[in-house]
């Protein structure tokens, strides 16, 4: 099987990527107008204990799977590949049907003590089996990313998207004479019926791929190689293969859980101090659904590209360490911050001049316009933390990772607890404690990665993006409201925003961020000799 580049594999996952992200805002533009904001919130609500339950069974397994695989297929040992697999199988199974019995049997706790609305017992029941199906899947989507084939996860995600969509909208809507708990749990039961589908996907395709392998591998060895490989199948080597996944997970784990439990202990305490200060349970919840519901998957759209980046990252960057080949280290993390930064700049522009047209279009209301528009310079912050904290995890660093997270986290909470509580901030305390944790665990994740690899920072490029993105939200800002193109309010923003996406390109190849020999460098437009 053919190995992808760094930048072939990021673009296939940048292409599903940007598939999955598009495809996912018709839920997030229809849910909200079938179940309304407080729907939302319910199921949001209960998404933090599946997060953290997720993070404890899947958190770093599929990356040492992907580490561990990619050794063993660069030593020519498959089979020790499908070991390595069949490992993570049981151990990430094993606790996944743990975990699933756990939920089910505190779901009533978790809905009526913890949170401030037993509602939400439905909406947690129902995502209670994907659990174990998350745990399966990523397991796969670890496997293949050692192999560098990213293609299976792509088109796994892509049609499980597809079939979370369709039966996300349907089953909400079926239930919703029920009343809105029933119709938030329909929404969850259909991301459950779409995680199946991805799982059945990835079990497919590693089917056919592995069964061709072992075609290819018979014809191609000779009697002496195959000789040798059985030599390796049977290298009592190999037979540890637990305690080293369990050596590389478990760190990876623990930094991943930090940004889990403080996701959840953000939804507990933002209910909690939203009624301190005074606002009403279903406010309060329909507050939170806004936010995390609408706002903030507007806002990590445009990290499509730094999470495709994120994955590809580390496969490339341990072969490179490995290699002791800092050049190629320097090289990828420049490359992965500038195009971080540079695509990630024109979307926090639109979503900042254009919050209100946005928010009308996408939600059918602009209730939500302020507080995208107070987030959204924020995001670059988001858009470039994904590429750092990959390479640090790449470079044999989860422990920093893990601190840094952690120190942003307390931080995060805190802030909550003293703004979100208080009548004059209310859901506007959680935003600044929101900005406040990507900025910091950003730049402690930058200088964390400075001092490890002695990266030499380049200024000019973020000096040069913020001011193109200065410039672009003028002219776009100017072009908005002094010229009329169209009556119609979608036409009038589309075209608002791609005069301004046009300045800001022009921009770009004027200052040398962006140059066309760029191009070359992705495979979809690689000129031809």
């Amino acid at each position: 099987m053919r190995k992808q580049s760094f930048i072939q594999g990021t673009m296939i996952l940048l292409a599903a990527g940007i598939i999955n992200r598009m495809l996912g805002f018709i839920p997030r533009i229809a849910l909200p107008r079938i179940i309304g904001a407080e729907g939302v919130g319910l199921y949001q609500l209960g998404y933090p204990f599946f997060i953290v339950l997720v993070t404890v069974i899947t958190g770093g397994i599929p990356l040492a799977i992907a580490k561990m695989v990619a050794e063993a297929e660069g030593e020519n040992r498959p089979d020790q590949s499908r070991r390595i697999l069949h490992t993570g199988l049981t151990l990430s199974l094993g606790l996944g049907l743990l975990f699933t019995l756990v939920a089910l049997l505190c779901a009533s706790w978790v809905s009526n003590v913890v949170l401030t609305d037993s509602r939400v017992y439905y909406t947690f029941v129902s995502m209670t089996p994907m659990i174990s199906i998350v745990a399966v899947s990523s397991i796969y989507r670890g496997y293949f990313q050692g192999r560098q084939n990213m293609i299976p996860s792509a088109l796994s995600s892509v049609l499980e998207s597809v079939i979370r969509i369709f039966f996300m909208l349907w089953f909400s809507w079926i239930l919703l004479p029920k009343g809105i708990a029933f119709a938030a749990a329909g929404a969850m039961l259909g991301v459950t019926v779409g995680e199946i589908i991805g799982m059945l996907a990835l079990l497919l395709q590693y089917y056919f791929i592995v069964n061709r392998d072992k075609k290819e591998n018979s014809l191609s060895l000779v009697p002496s190689e195959q000789g040798l490989v059985k030599q390796k199948m049977e290298d009592p080597q190999a037979a540890p293969v637990m305690r080293r996944l369990l050596g590389i997970a478990v760190p990876v784990t623990a930094g991943r859980l930090v940004g889990s439990f403080s996701y959840l202990l953000e939804s507990i305490i933002t209910a909690r101090s939203l009624a301190l200060a005074g606002i009403a349970t279903a406010a309060a919840t329909a507050q939170y659904g806004s936010l995390q519901g609408m706002v903030i998957p507007l806002l990590l759209l445009p990290g499509v590209l730094s999470s495709s980046l994120a994955v590809s990252l580390v496969p490339s960057l341990s072969e490179a360490a490995a290699r002791h080949d800092l050049t190629t280290i320097h090289k990828r993390m420049h490359q992965a911050l500038r195009l971080a930064m540079v695509t990630g700049a024109p979307f926090a522009a639109i979503m900042y001049v254009l919050a209100v047209p946005l928010c009308t279009l996408m939600y059918g209301n602009a209730d939500t316009a302020p507080m995208l528009r107070m987030m959204a310079p924020f995001a670059l912050f988001l858009y470039v933390q994904a590429p750092l904290q990959a390479a640090l995890q790449a470079m044999d660093r989860p422990g920093r990772a893990l601190i840094n997270t952690l120190i942003g986290a307390v931080v995060k909470i805190l802030l909550i607890l003293m703004l979100a509580s208080q009548p004059e901030y209310g859901i506007y305390g959680a935003i600044i404690a929101i900005m406040v944790n990507s900025i910091l665990v950003t730049l402690l994740h930058g200088a964390s990665v400075v001092k490890l690899i002695k990266l030499s920072l380049r200024i000019a490029d973020p000096l040069k993006t913020l001011t193109a993105m200065i410039i672009m939200a003028a002219g776009m800002s100017y072009v908005h409201t002094s010229v009329q193109f169209s009556d119609a309010g979608w036409l009038q923003f589309l075209l608002s925003a791609a005069s301004g996406m046009a300045l800001y390109l022009g921009i770009c190849l004027l200052s040398g961020l962006i140059s066309v020999r760029d191009l070359d460098r992705v495979p979809f437009f690689k000129r031809r000799s």
